[in-house]
């Protein structure tokens, strides 16, 4: 068996866990809301209060527990990898932006935390294709008739 092959399929089905997880007890939470952590902001208070709006608010907390969920199924199925990669690196900047006092972020970090090595990771897995490794892209590819260039 190919090592690399390995190491992106346990790299793709941990990160999915975590963000399955993390999304869907935030769905199942009756009154989940992200209203804390965005009025909690130590940087870009300003646009973090904005978003933690009395009007926006219901909106942001439905958002972010749906892109982790759908994140969370994307990595976990293999399906969309690039996509949700690059877009769960943004979602997880946006969780580090407000936490970090520069140089530090929260009380035990110093540049780098959690969420930096998520970015990381996902990145990785965008740019590596992760989803052609024991998962639903692989097996569209090879299964499903591709279009060729310039035909209709």
């Amino acid at each position: 068996m190919n090592t690399k092959k390995i190491t992106l399929f346990a790299l793709r089905l941990l990160l999915g866990w975590v963000f399955f997880y993390a999304g869907i007890t935030k769905i199942l939470t009756p009154n989940w809301s992200a209203g804390g952590f965005l009025q909690g902001a130590k940087t870009f208070h300003g646009f973090y209060a904005w978003l933690a709006q009395a009007s926006l608010i219901p909106w942001i907390s439905l958002i972010n527990e749906w892109a982790l969920f759908l994140l969370g199924v994307s990595l976990l199925l293999g399906i969309c990898i690039r996509l949700s990669g690059w877009l769960g690196a943004l979602l997880m900047l946006l969780y580090y932006l407000p936490g970090l006092t520069f140089p530090y972020i929260g009380q035990h970090a110093f540049l780098v935390d959690e969420h930096i090595i998520y970015i990381a990771c996902l990145i990785l897995l965008a740019t590596y294709h992760a989803g052609n490794t024991w998962g639903l892209e692989g097996y569209v590819k090879k299964y499903l008739p591709q279009r060729k260039p310039g035909k209709k």
